[in-house]
C-alpha cells in the first residue's frame, strides 16, 4: 500500500474516532499519534515516549483498530512503537522562569469552590467524625493528621469536606499555597508535561504547596508510572511536613492494583469515612438548603424528599432544586406530580415488609441460580455478581443491622458494606446494572405486596 493512501485511511479513521470520543479524550491520546506507513499488513504508528504507548495499548488499541476496520471494511492490526523527539522541543525548556518574572499570587491558583465551607457542611451522625477531622486539619495543617483519607461512596460529600479545609486555610492565611485538584486531572498534567516536556515545572507546582488536596485518588488504580509520581510528590510534601488531603470511593486496604508503599502512606495518617446519612440528617440538609437558596418549599414535600432519596446527598439536592423548580412554574405542590417528575430519582416506594429471604429468592430466580449460592463461597462471577446485588438489595430495602444482613448471606458485615459500596458505584456507571436493579426494586415490592411478577 502506498504511503499516501495508508495515511488518507488512518486520516479517515481519526475522523471516526473523533466523533465516537469526547475532545478532550481525543486530543490527549490520538492526536498525539503519528502515522508512519503500511508493511506486511501491518498499520505502523508511533508516539513520543513509553507512557503514551503503555496507555494506548491498554485502553485504546482495539477502538483504533476497529476505526481502520470500519474504513477499510478487513481486518486492521496495528503496531505502535515510541520515536522520541518526533516533535523537537526548544531548548532550556526546563530551566526556572526569569528572577525577574513576578510571582503567582498565593492562593489563586487553588481551585476551591467558594461554597464548600465547614459552615455549609450539614453535620449528622453519618459524617460528625469526619467533619471533626477534616476541622482539625484545617486548623492545623501537617500537625494533627497528615495525611488525612476521607472515603466514602458517590455524592455524600467528600468534595464539600475536602474543599472546606482549604477555603479554611487560605482565610486565615492567603499567602498559603494551596492546590485542589481531581486525581484524572493530575494525571492529564502530568502526561501534558511529559509530553511538552516539563516535568520538572510540574513538579515543582504539587511538591511546593502547603496544602496539596487530590480527589478521588482511586483513578490512580492500574497505572504504574502515575503511582511512582505520586508517590515522590507524597514524600516530598510529606518530609516538608506539608499537609496532604485524599478522598476515595473505598477504603484504602481496598484499593487494588496499587503498589503497597503508596497503600502504606494513605494509612499513616487518619482513615475516615463518610456513611450514608440518616435520614434526620437528609431532612437537615434539605432544609438548610432551602433557606440558602431561599426556596419555598413545604416542609411535608422536604420529608417526602428525604424518604425517596436516601443514599446520595448530591442527587437529593438535585432534587431539591428540581422540585423548587416545578413549584415556581407551575405553582403545584401535590406530591404526585412531583413524584413522577423526580420518577427516575426517587428511590423504589417501600409500603410493605420485605424480608431478607424474599429478596434473596427474587434475586436467585432471576439470575437462574440457587438461593443456596447466594450464601455459599463460590466465586464465579455468575454467582458473585447476583451475591452483591442481593446485599445491596438487602441494604436499601430493609432496616436490618449489617451484622444481622451478614448473617443472614453467612458473611461478616463488613462484606455486606463492601458488595453495597461496589453496586452503588456500578450502577451510577452502568446502566445495564443500573436496570437489573432497578427491575428487581420493582419484583420485590410486587412480591412484598403478594402479587406475582
Amino acid at each position: 500500500m502506498e504511503y499516501e493512501k495508508g495515511l488518507q485511511i488512518w486520516s479517515r479513521a481519526c475522523d471516526k474516532l473523533r466523533d465516537i470520543l469526547s475532545k478532550d479524550v481525543y486530543e490527549r491520546w490520538i492526536a498525539v499519534i503519528t502515522y508512519k506507513g503500511y508493511k506486511d499488513e501491518v498499520y505502523h504508528l508511533s508516539v513520543t515516549n513509553d507512557f503514551y504507548l503503555s496507555w494506548l495499548e491498554e485502553n485504546y488499541s482495539s477502538l483504533i483498530s476497529e476505526a481502520i476496520s470500519s474504513v477499510t471494511g478487513a481486518p486492521a492490526r496495528i503496531q505502535l512503537v515510541v520515536e522520541r523527539d518526533a516533535v523537537p522541543e526548544p531548548e532550556g525548556d526546563e530551566e526556572e522562569a526569569p528572577k525577574s518574572r513576578r510571582p503567582r499570587r498565593q492562593g489563586a491558583d487553588a481551585n476551591l469552590n467558594k461554597d464548600y465551607t465547614f459552615e455549609n457542611f450539614v453535620i449528622g451522625p453519618s459524617n460528625n467524625f469526619s467533619h471533626a477531622a477534616a476541622m482539625a486539619v484545617a486548623q492545623s495543617p501537617s500537625r494533627a493528621y497528615n495525611p488525612l483519607f476521607i472515603y466514602g461512596g458517590t455524592g455524600l460529600g467528600k468534595t464539600h469536606l475536602m474543599q472546606a479545609i482549604g477555603n479554611f486555610v487560605l482565610s486565615k492565611n492567603r499567602r498559603k499555597r494551596v492546590s485542589y485538584l481531581s486525581c484524572e486531572t493530575f494525571t492529564n498534567e502530568y502526561i501534558d508535561a511529559l509530553g511538552q516536556k516539563k516535568l520538572t515545572q510540574f513538579r515543582k507546582r504539587y511538591r511546593n504547596v502547603d496544602l496539596l488536596l487530590i480527589d478521588d485518588i482511586h483513578f490512580l488504580r492500574g497505572k504504574q508510572q502515575m503511582q511512582e509520581e505520586f508517590f515522590h510528590t507524597f514524600n516530598a510534601l510529606f518530609q516538608n511536613r506539608k499537609q496532604i488531603v485524599l478522598t476515595c470511593d473505598r477504603p484504602a486496604s481496598e484499593l487494588k492494583d496499587l503498589t503497597p508503599r503508596l497503600v502504606s502512606r494513605f494509612e499513616w495518617g487518619l482513615v475516615t469515612e463518610l456513611e450514608v446519612p440518616d435520614i434526620e440528617t437528609r431532612i437537615a440538609i434539605l432544609r438548610h438548603k432551602s433557606e440558602y437558596l431561599n426556596l419555598a418549599i413545604p416542609e411535608s414535600l422536604l420529608f417526602f424528599l428525604a424518604e425517596r432519596i436516601s443514599t446520595n446527598i448530591r442527587r437529593l439536592e438535585g432534587g431539591l432544586i428540581r422540585v423548587a423548580s416545578y413549584i415556581s412554574l407551575t405553582g403545584k405542590k401535590d406530591k404526585k406530580d412531583i413524584e413522577y417528575l423526580l420518577r427516575d430519582t426517587l428511590d423504589q416506594q417501600q409500603d410493605h415488609y420485605v424480608p431478607v429471604d424474599l429478596i434473596q429468592r427474587t434475586v436467585a430466580r432471576h439470575f437462574g441460580i440457587h438461593v443456596a449460592d447466594l450464601m455459599g463461597k463460590k466465586r464465579p462471577r455468575s454467582i458473585a455478581h447476583p451475591r452483591q446485588i442481593a446485599m445491596y438489595l438487602a441494604r436499601c430495602l430493609t432496616q436490618e443491622s449489617l451484622p444481622s444482613l451478614g448473617g443472614a448471606f453467612g458473611r461478616n458485615h463488613a462484606t455486606i458494606l463492601h458488595a453495597y459500596r461496589q453496586v452503588e458505584k456500578r450502577t451510577g456507571e452502568d446502566n445495564q446494572i443500573r436496570q437489573t436493579v432497578n427491575t428487581l426494586k420493582q419484583k420485590i415490592a410486587a412480591e412484598a405486596r403478594g402479587q406475582t411478577v
